[in-house]
């Protein structure tokens, strides 16, 4: 899928763009990849740690269409993992979010259709289901760019789809580098909006393997959504600091106790996999697919009426001493030299 491919991801000096391009260099041979990204430090930093001559990095903002469509010329493969994404920055700078994470996926859409890209990928979230807040509602909103895609391809052989989970362990801004950061500030104790709070949770390395596995499964107008486990706040401090106390500061605008990956009423859509869920379009694509049926040849079946895919009610809940051994596992993995 990936040998002798150009392959382009926005935001891609972002920690899924560094994950996903060091999966590429390491298990793949592709002709090239592209970093598009419109951060100049970020960019250089990534040049100096990975001084590979397939990767190419463009500055641009997926706002800007022309500079995307100048991108995108010659590419096979696009995976849009561009978006704001700090809830309460979303609040305040509402027009500045819609920009990015709605505009910006209908110029990705354009361009990849203009070059007749092959498959597009677009990274989504857990706040895009029922959403509660500015940044869930326009990722919901890019989630439905994106499928819609489909209906307009025509005989193009461009294709599109949305791969959608949780929380990732200790990526930039999530919640465990934070309590770290505060406990290596000499904190005596750490902040708490709700302890009934749950999450879904993944690792980076997860996401990653998901998103390649994504493009292999795809037929265009599907959402991905892996079997993840959920944790419950209070243990994840229980797993970073047992001792220390904890404050209860109050829910924030826009935040939720439990988050959903897929509603009751995708529940008509959705196939369950062995490792993974699929929410089928509920539109006409241009093109006929077997869900069911997905491109490694696994096949699915349809979800009992009123499922709901919860971290609240999810089956699959971390313990303490779980939550340490992927926080152990995150830190090996971190550890080990880029070859």
């Amino acid at each position: 899928m990936f040998n002798n491919q150009k392959i382009l991801i926005t935001g891609g000096t972002g920690s899924f763009g560094k994950a996903f391009v060091k999966y590429l260099l390491t298990h793949y041979r592709p002709k090239n990849v592209i970093i598009y990204s419109r951060d100049e430090l970020k960019q250089f930093e990534m040049q100096q740690e990975f001084q590979h001559s397939k990767l190419q990095f463009i500055i641009g903002d997926v706002r800007d269409a022309c500079r995307l469509n100048t991108a995108l010329h010659g590419v096979d493969l696009v995976v849009h993992a561009a978006a704001l994404k700090q809830i309460p920055t979303a609040e305040m700078n509402p027009m500045e979010c819609i920009n990015t994470n709605v505009m910006g996926a209908q110029n990705v859409i354009n361009a990849a259709l203009h070059h007749e890209i092959s498959k597009v990928i677009a990274l989504s979230t857990d706040k895009a289901t029922s959403p509660a807040n500015l940044y869930g509602a326009t990722k919901l909103a890019a989630d439905r760019l994106f499928i819609a895609a489909n209906n307009i391809v025509g005989d193009r052989k461009t294709r599109f789809s949305i791969v959608r989970y949780g929380n990732v362990m200790g990526s930039r801004g999530s919640v465990i580098p934070f309590f770290k950061q505060l406990l290596a500030k000499g904190a005596k104790e750490l902040p708490v909006t709700d302890p009934r709070m749950t999450r879904f949770w993944i690792t980076l390395e997860h996401g990653v393997d998901f998103v390649a596995k994504s493009f292999h499964r795809m037929h265009g107008g599907e959402i991905f959504i892996p079997k993840l486990p959920s944790a419950g706040i209070m243990d994840i401090i229980k797993a970073i600091s047992p001792e220390l106390k904890t404050r209860n500061i109050g829910i924030r605008t826009g935040e939720k106790l439990h988050e959903l990956l897929c509603t009751r009423d995708d529940a008509r859509m959705t196939l369950e996999f062995l490792d993974h869920y699929v929410i089928k379009p509920g539109i006409n694509c241009s093109f006929a697919a077997d869900y069911a049926l997905n491109g490694l040849n696994e096949c699915g079946t349809n979800v009992k009426d009123g499922f709901e895919y919860s971290s609240e009610t999810n089956q699959w809940y971390l313990d303490v001493e779980e939550i340490q051994d992927l926080i152990a596992e995150k830190k090996r993995c971190e550890s080990k030299q880029f070859s």
